[in-house]
């Protein structure tokens, strides 16, 4: 286990320049989760005492406008923050990155002045958000989990508001969130509607997800809405039900979510990395050496060359990982900037780049963490288990959630073909 402080930062009380607190705060929550992440990933609890140590920080209002104790961010150092807290914690990095995604959901599908006071209100009640606005269930728990099937939710009509039910599984949140933000169909227009709901309210029953073979301290679970009232005014946006009607700056929410979940696949790569130097470097002599000439590296930590030539591969792996990732980022964020100005041709290339940055991001994490398993397996640590099968849990439940088979289809089409990705609001 690296050393790193247990202290706690507090949150900002002025209003330096962004590129200073952030980084500085960040590091110093990551150095923090990293102390007990093992111990914690065992547990499985749910993460009511991370969600402490994020508000503590400030972290989730980070998206949110700034304010005079506060400063407000974009999503590159959102981007940031989540990659950092993945690499010492990945489930509290997916807590992170979904929480961010949702936070920016009003303005996708509401109108400016609802989504600035929605934003507002996240910041000054300290809200976490959970839930999932897409109409397709496909980043839910797998079906092999044992949760109930997928749902539907609806919303009726009823006097001034609507009646929610239904049921949804979700991959992260719902354990610890303050408010769910979901997505359900009206049954009067078919339209696709944007809800914010108390998960507090007695028509809501949370189910968590027990025994996950990774993320286990995502918080993830399944969700039943039996009845339960939805007032104009929880009400965050519209969209068509007709795709062919969407904006495309509306499309843009999937991809925003779909880009923070790379960045936690990255965070996996690097934190599983870093722990793995820490133990090489710590092991007595490093592991047997089959080189007929070992002189050159003897004196150095992990002595065999052919350890050396795996980490080699490792960090390649992870320097092209995030050379993938970083004009996703880039383009996710400009296209953001553009708002309801962002065309089709600017939305189909920032499309391409999202599934590109998953499709190379997700191999190589699971790559990383597979081998670096293997490495570490029978290395002498006088600590005990060293503990990095959580990694490559963790890697593998979160890049299940989508399969690699869509993003590598959509680039193909768009190389060889100029297709235009669909304009959707699925995952």
């Amino acid at each position: 286990m690296p050393k790193r402080s247990a202290t706690r930062p507090a949150a900002p009380q002025s209003r330096p320049a962004e590129e200073e607190i952030w980084p500085r705060v960040t590091r110093e929550v990551a150095d923090d989760l990293a102390v007990d992440a093992l111990a914690r990933d065992r547990s499985g609890k749910p993460p009511a005492d991370e969600l402490a140590r994020l508000r503590e920080a400030g972290l989730p209002a980070l998206l949110t406008p700034p304010s005079p104790l506060r400063g407000g961010s974009d999503w590159r150092t959102a981007c940031a923050v989540i990659r950092e807290i993945a690499a010492a914690d990945s489930s509290i990095g997916e807590l992170l990155a979904r929480h961010y995604a949702l936070t920016w959901n009003t303005r996708f599908f509401g109108g400016p002045d609802q989504a600035d006071g929605f934003e507002r209100r996240v910041a000054a009640e300290q809200w976490l958000l959970a839930g999932d606005t897409g109409n397709s269930p496909a980043d839910a728990e797998p079906a092999s989990s044992g949760a109930a099937p997928d749902l539907t939710l609806t919303l009726t009509p009823n006097g001034n508001g609507y009646l929610l039910h239904g049921r949804r599984s979700f991959a992260a949140g719902v354990t610890v969130a303050d408010r769910l933000v979901v997505g359900a169909t009206c049954t009067e227009t078919g339209d696709w509607l944007t809800a914010l709901v108390d998960p507090a309210h007695p028509g809501v029953t949370t189910d968590p997800a027990h025994d996950r073979l990774g993320q286990r301290l995502a918080g993830a679970g399944s969700v039943a809405f039996d009845g339960v009232p939805v007032l104009p005014e929880q009400l965050l946006g519209t969209a068509s039900h007709d795709e062919q009607h969407l904006t495309p700056y509306a499309t843009l929410a999937p991809l925003a979510l779909r880009l923070a979940l790379v960045h936690v696949a990255l965070g996996i790569a690097e934190g599983a990395l870093a722990e793995a130097r820490d133990l090489s470097r710590a092991a007595p002599g490093g592991w047997p050496t089959a080189d007929p000439d070992p002189a050159p590296y003897a004196e150095r930590p992990g002595g065999d060359p052919y350890l050396l030539l795996a980490y080699g591969e490792l960090v390649a792996a992870a320097h092209t990982a995030a050379a993938v990732a970083e004009p996703a980022t880039e383009a996710l964020a400009r296209g953001l900037l553009m708002g309801r100005e962002l065309g089709s041709n600017e939305r189909a290339d920032i499309a391409v780049l999202v599934a590109a940055a998953e499709a190379v991001t997700n191999q190589s994490a699971l790559q990383i963490t597979t081998r670096i398993l293997e490495l570490t397996g029978t290395a002498d640590s006088s600590a005990g288990d060293p503990g990095f099968d959580r990694f490559w849990r963790n890697a593998r439940v979160l890049t299940a959630q989508r399969s690699p088979a869509h993003s590598l289809r959509a680039i193909g089409d768009h190389y060889l073909n100029g297709t235009h990705p669909p304009l959707t609001l699925r995952i």
